[in-house]
């Protein structure tokens, strides 16, 4: 029997046309790129974890997103052990060259970390960490995970269009390298959406991986590579930086937020700026303030100002600088931050922003296990520096670094500069709540914070939680980027609050792009995946 016109006409996708949330009871991915989202799923179905899962999204992604992320990136994950209920969390980011300090570049006239080319290089750690994560949390061999990417770079896949729109913008970038231009300009220009592209350097260094492990990256043909590709831009790294680099296995820390536990990486990450403005916005009633309120908007910006004053003032690699992490993260301290943030009026800015190219992806595999990935260049393709032959793109990480000798953040050899990628994950009594990323440079604690506040204070499910409109505040600008479905009366309202906003599009490239599984009480998985990207979610 068909129902009637009126009921006909009451059903509808969510969000008037959005995507809808997919469900699963068992494995689930959520990735920014359909055929990486594939190579997750079919992960689970061949018995893997998530971490399994995620290694092979990264692997993927990796060839066919170049521009935000690759083998010549760093990685980060938070893990979540069904079996003991304990998360873990793995710092998979190098260090400053050893031969690099901050007397050389001012030696050279350098009173600034450049961003681009050689000098702001820094030791790659993501393949390192593919390989400890598949062993260490996984199931299946490396070889097996790193197969879909191998096949997309030697076979070539169609080009994504979102991706098509970020290689159009790096391409002045990759012009001013050689290899750079040989490997992602093969035919003069950037690919076009749909149009088959392959790499075959990359694929032949995928495939030395799958045969001998990381150290086949790290060390050998590959490792030179590197190394000279890296010292012919003007940079320090060596083939000894690479050979010496180990994955660091690290506690995460956490903040609760009305009763769900929300973990980051420590720092150098920004992830504490993410759990202090969890802190400070707690002592609000978020959830009495509309979703798309000037009101809202206004006091998460509020509180973003002052978290990453602390970030940027305070925060460094605590193997070489004496951090305040327990300190930032009291919510005493958080009380304090709160006195200071006036319902009337917007606060002042501090700088200096951070980059903006990442890949975010998570899994939850049939056990429970949860895994939050996250893999990054730094800015859209990285350093513009191509190793020859190997077809890897080298980041730029080190420009994060500060030529101050006393910040922080300063420019060590062998230090971790500040990183802005952060996966996150959350627990509730326990169990596993949630695994979710938002990439985007400084707009990632932004973006974790939203994200879950749409759903812990606005009740929204998981896909109506990343699809919602976001915004995003620029320290260096003191400009606040808003999407256009946000009204224009409380666009009004936050001009009048002294806010220079900036009014964009429905959907903008600033605030990122964030996927998320949840996990019920029930079992069930619910999983968003952003519209900002190519990507999707699949269940099992």
């Amino acid at each position: 029997m068909f129902r009637s016109e009126e009921a006909a006409t009451s059903v509808r996708r969510p969000d008037e046309g959005g995507r809808s949330t997919v469900f699963g009871t068992r494995g689930a991915v959520a990735c920014e790129h359909p055929s990486a989202a594939l190579a997750g799923i079919r992960a689970l179905d061949a018995g893997g974890t998530a971490a399994d899962a995620c290694v092979a999204m990264a692997a993927a992604m990796a060839v066919l997103a170049p521009m935000t992320t690759g083998m010549g990136g760093d990685a980060f994950l938070l893990y979540y052990d069904a079996g003991t209920g304990r998360v873990l969390g793995a710092n998979g980011s190098g260090g400053a060259p050893r031969a690099t300090t901050i007397e050389k570049l001012r030696d050279r006239g350098i009173t600034e970390m450049p961003e681009r080319g050689g000098l702001p290089i820094t030791v790659p750690g993501a393949v390192r960490l593919w390989e400890d994560a598949a062993t260490k949390l996984g199931r299946l061999p490396l070889a097996q995970l790193l197969e879909p990417a191998r096949a997309f770079a030697g076979e070539g896949h169609p080009v994504a269009e979102v991706v098509a729109r970020y290689w159009e913008v790096g391409e002045d970038l990759l012009r001013k390298n050689e290899a750079a231009t040989k490997t992602f300009l093969p035919e003069g220009r950037p690919p076009k959406p749909g149009e088959l592209f392959r790499q075959p350097d990359i694929a032949s260094t995928l495939a030395a991986v799958m045969d001998s492990g990381a150290d086949a990256f790290y060390n050998g043909r590959i490792g030179r590579s590197l190394a000279t590709a890296a010292q012919e831009a003007g940079g320090y790294l060596t083939e000894d930086d690479l050979a010496a680099h180990e994955t660091s296995w690290v506690e995460p820390i956490h903040t609760d937020y009305r009763g769900v536990r929300v973990y980051e990486i420590p720092p150098p990450g920004q992830g504490i700026a993410a759990l202090q403005m969890l802190n400070i916005l707690e002592g609000f009633d978020m959830a009495d303030l509309a979703a798309t309120s000037a009101e809202r908007i206004h006091l998460e910006v509020e509180a973003k100002k002052l978290a990453f004053a602390d970030l940027h003032d305070k925060v460094g690699d605590p193997e070489f600088a004496d951090v305040p992490t327990e300190d930032l993260l009291s919510k005493d301290y958080a009380a304090t931050l709160r006195e200071r943030v006036s319902r009337e009026k917007a606060g002042a800015s501090v700088g200096p922003n951070l980059g903006d190219d990442t890949t975010y992806l998570c899994a939850v595999d049939a056990e429970g296990n949860g895994c939050s990935f996250i893999n990054s260049l730094y800015m859209g393709f990285g350093s513009g520096v191509v190793a020859d032959g190997a077809g890897v793109g080298l980041q730029n990480r080190g420009h994060s670094f500060r030529l101050d000798p006393h910040h922080p953040n300063a420019l060590v050899p062998g230090k971790r500069p500040i990183h802005t990628i952060i996966p996150g994950l959350a627990t509730k009594d326990g169990a596993l709540w949630s695994v979710f990323g938002n990439m985007g440079g400084p707009m990632q604690p932004q973006g974790h914070f939203q994200v879950l506040s749409n759903i812990i204070d606005h009740g929204m499910n998981a896909q109506e939680a990343v699809d919602h409109p976001r915004h995003f505040h620029d320290h260096d600008s003191n400009n606040l980027l808003v999407e256009g479905r946000v009204p224009t009366s409380e666009i009004d309202k936050l001009r009048s609050l002294g806010h220079e906003v900036e009014l964009g599009s429905s959907y903008v490239v600033p605030v990122g792009g964030a996927q998320l599984i949840r996990v019920h009480e029930d079992g069930v998985r619910s999983c968003g995946s952003d519209p900002r990207k190519d990507g999707c979610a699949l269940a099992q």
